[in-house]
């Protein structure tokens, strides 16, 4: 019998360094490859449990272990990733593109490709001068840790504001506590992720006041989108055993 094509992808990027030309480590070596898995494959299971078995998920493989510059490495293999699964599935196929750090700035500036629906970036790395035009008609959640020292949270919160105002539906969720590698309440950085993901392809729903921020106006402030994991999308399933530290 012939395998039926998917109904929906999550395309998977991790993080890496502001340089280096360099590939990625193989396997269980590259780290920031490893960190990932866990949310691989917890969204794989809720798409499974919601029977929904035929959504792709898979990491996009860099040929380059840094952003480069202006050459923007990773910007370009979530590209071909996506042109590749546009031969494989189609022209309709809906795509929600999932980046910690690097991969989140990756993945926010290929969102104008047309497959994608949605963007979840996780502690992403959001420099001043990036572009936003891109995502006009998409969605875009950005999750981040109020103690993360390798990217900024604030530089997040204006990111979502200025996708806003180009035509973006966006938000924030703060979690509080956490850190930059997603290691302190992993638990809830993993149950907010696949609900934001599966929530973004229609598989389930979005988790607390999400869906509210995102259909916020254009002439929103940042802080209007900006949501706390603990007091606007708990307690519930996204608590940790620990709750939230303050």
């Amino acid at each position: 019998m012939a395998q039926r094509p998917p109904s929906a992808a999550v395309l998977v990027l991790h993080g890496g360094r502001e340089t280096g030309t360099e590939p990625p480590p193989a396997g269980l070596l590259n780290l920031p490859g490893t960190r990932m898995r866990p949310f691989v494959r917890a969204v794989a299971r809720a798409a499974r449990e919601a029977g929904d078995d035929i959504i792709l998920v898979t990491q996009v493989r860099y040929a380059h272990r840094g952003w480069n510059g202006a050459r923007a490495d990773p910007f370009h293999d979530a590209v071909a990733a996506l042109d590749a699964l546009r031969e494989e599935a189609g022209e309709e196929l809906p795509v929600v593109l999932l980046g910690h750090s690097m991969g989140a700035r990756a993945a926010l500036r290929a969102a104008g490709h047309p497959l994608v629906r949605g963007v979840v970036g996780l502690a992403p790395w959001c420099p001043p001068g990036d572009p936003v035009t891109q995502l006009a008609g998409r969605d875009v959640v950005l999750v981040h840790s109020n103690r993360d020292r390798m990217t900024s949270p604030q530089a997040t919160q204006s990111l979502t504001a200025r996708a806003r105002r180009a035509g973006a539906r966006s938000c924030m969720v703060t979690v509080r506590g956490g850190d930059h590698a997603m290691i302190r309440r992993a638990a809830a950085w993993h149950r907010l992720t696949t609900a934001l993901v599966t929530g973004l392809l229609g598989s389930g729903s979005l988790p607390g006041r999400v869906g509210e921020a995102l259909a916020l106006p254009p002439t929103a402030e940042a802080t209007e989108g900006t949501l706390d994991l603990d007091l606007d999308l708990g307690p519930g399933p996204f608590q940790d055993r620990t709750g939230a530290p303050r």
